[in-house]
């Protein structure tokens, strides 16, 4: 049965175009049965609303009515865990819209006690797995703070690093000072140590150097050459900076040009901070300027929590790993994509390892990673080779997302292996459908994993209208702009946003989650930071 509506990994944009050249947007006469304009509702979702009943009203006749009600939630699982398994099967781009009816007889049965985890894959064999409609798939920001959750709650590991391999991982151990610092007095500038009042009498020899050993006492009324970073002697008032110091080198005698105040280019003892003081606090990110500070306090490793290791299968017999597309093939563009991007979230990851559209190779790989996180990409849907929902059935796993309402990237699932196994964040195949749920899904549970602070919320103004989804948040590469007469910022949309198109993107630093309905220019929407929008040379796509 056909399920009518949505091209399961993309925004299903209004009957106008979606982009500001005029060009028709891409899927725009198959998703004109569900288009929205920004105003209101338009009749083309009216007719879409009574396509839906039409489905209803079939699955009625074949004795597969919708359930009415779901279980008591276990308290033991985050909020936004998805409802028991319903009966008709969601959309995929590139897949086939529609499944078999199962026979009532596949359903979970009515008694199941609350808590039960009626949303277990254990709960069905794998080859009656049945799927969630789009009406009861996860909340977008739900699914994205319900995968946070369950990171920070992964208990955190630790172990000590030396500093030339601590760059970029997180603090499980707060920096302490385990000097004063600086731990002498020294001098801010190269000049004159002076004692007391002026003229001063100038004393012979090389001078103070840095790093030599504790000079002799400071008279009053002598001054003694001295260098930045050397000692202050004992007695001391003041450094003066040699160009405004005049030597009269006939009688020994120095002069200031300008007024001497007591203490003045002279860095005392415990400046800083002093011995004990806390520096830095766990969940630091290490930046080459923590390394700095760590050394300069005496450190020579730091206690920090290990890079969650991520495990990439790219599925799919069509994928070519190299050359021009051809004879039906097409380019993998994920393999090369998620793993640069995995440690630009400050993963370790391993090289993607390619298992075609193999049943048996899935459930092996599956069965035997011991990465702390196992991303799949494509196979999500219902499609007579899309193996990812019966494999992992198979192997007992818990689903805890089955499909986001989202655009692109509906088809995206969130499970748990048997046994405290890895999770598993099932990505959809079209490329833009997995940025998106590797926004959703995987960066916010790899922050928590690793002990990173969540990014902090913000929003910006976006020029241009934005079509919506009728239903579903909308994700949709921009880009920053400022106004070149000192404006305010802003973010610009940008084409080719399409669910298998990568151009847009590319050229992006950000996404606008746009809500449903769309938005209308000049209306603030939340970002998604691009992890390398503020990245540096040095940063090796370790910071965000």
């Amino acid at each position: 049965m056909t399920v009518l509506g949505g091209d399961g990994g993309g925004p299903l944009p209004s009957g106008r175009t979606g982009n500001r050249s005029g060009t028709p947007a891409p899927n725009a006469g198959r998703a004109s049965s569900l288009s929205m304009s920004v105003e209101g509702v338009s009749a083309e979702e009216a007719r879409a609303a009574e396509e839906e009943r039409a489905v209803e009203q079939a699955l009625a006749l074949v004795g597969r009515q919708p359930q009415a009600a779901h279980p008591t939630p276990d308290p033991a699982r985050a909020v936004g865990s998805p409802s028991p398994p319903e009966q008709s099967s969601p959309s995929d781009p590139g897949k086939a819209e529609s499944s078999a009816s199962q026979p009532s007889g596949d359903q979970p049965p009515s008694d199941t006690p609350p808590g039960s985890r009626a949303s277990s894959f254990t709960s069905v064999s794998p080859s009656t797995q049945p799927r969630r409609t789009r009406a009861h798939s996860t909340p977008w920001a739900e699914a994205r703070a319900l995968a946070e959750r369950l990171g920070r709650a992964a208990p955190l590991a630790a172990h000590r690093l030396p500093l030339d391999r601590a760059l970029g991982h997180v603090l499980a151990e707060a920096v302490v000072a385990l000097t004063d610092l600086p731990s002498f007095d020294t001098s801010a500038m190269d000049g004159w140590a002076v004692a007391g009042p002026g003229p001063w009498t100038v004393r012979t020899g090389e001078g103070l150097l840095a790093g030599r050993s504790t000079p002799a006492p400071l008279p009053d009324g002598e001054a003694v050459r001295i260098a930045t970073g050397a000692r202050i002697p004992v007695d001391a008032t003041a450094v003066i900076r040699s160009e405004h110091a005049r030597s009269d080198e006939a009688k020994g005698l120095l002069h200031a040009t300008r007024e001497v105040v007591p203490g003045q280019d002279i860095r005392p003892r415990g400046q800083e901070c002093r011995s004990g003081d806390q520096l830095l606090p766990v969940g630091t990110l290490v930046t080459p300027p923590v390394l700095g500070l760590a050394a300069a306090a005496g450190y020579d490793a730091l206690v920090a929590v290990p890079r969650p290791r991520v495990d990439v299968f790219v599925l799919g017999d069509e994928l070519l790993n190299a050359g021009l597309p051809h004879d039906g093939l097409i380019r993998d563009a994920l393999g090369p994509m998620l793993a640069p991007w995995l440690r630009a979230l400050g993963a370790e990851v391993t090289g993607p390892q390619r298992l075609g559209d193999d049943a048996q190779a899935l459930r092996h790989a599956l069965t035997t990673s011991d990465a702390d996180l196992i991303l799949t990409t494509g196979g999500t849907a219902a499609g007579p080779v899309d193996h990812v929902h019966p494999v992992l059935a198979g192997t007992g796993a818990e689903l805890l997302v089955d499909g986001v309402a989202v655009r692109p990237g509906h088809p995206m699932l969130l499970a748990r292996q048997a046994d405290g196994g890895p999770y598993v964040v099932g990505l959809p195949g079209n490329p833009l459908a997995a940025v998106s749920g590797l926004l959703t899904l995987a960066e916010p549970l790899l922050r928590g994993i690793a002990g990173r602070a969540a990014q902090d919320p913000y929003r910006a103004t976006v020029r241009d209208e934005v079509h919506g989804h009728p239903h579903d948040t909308r994700l949709v590469p921009v880009v920053h702009r400022a106004d070149s007469a000192g404006g305010t910022d802003h973010v610009v949309p940008l084409h080719y946003n399409g669910p298998a198109m990568l151009r847009g993107i590319a050229a992006a630093d950000g996404l606008a989650v746009v809500p449903p309905g769309g938005v209308r220019s000049g209306t603030e929407v939340e970002i998604l930071d691009l992890p390398w929008a503020s990245a540096t040379p040095w940063t090796e796509g370790c910071f965000t």
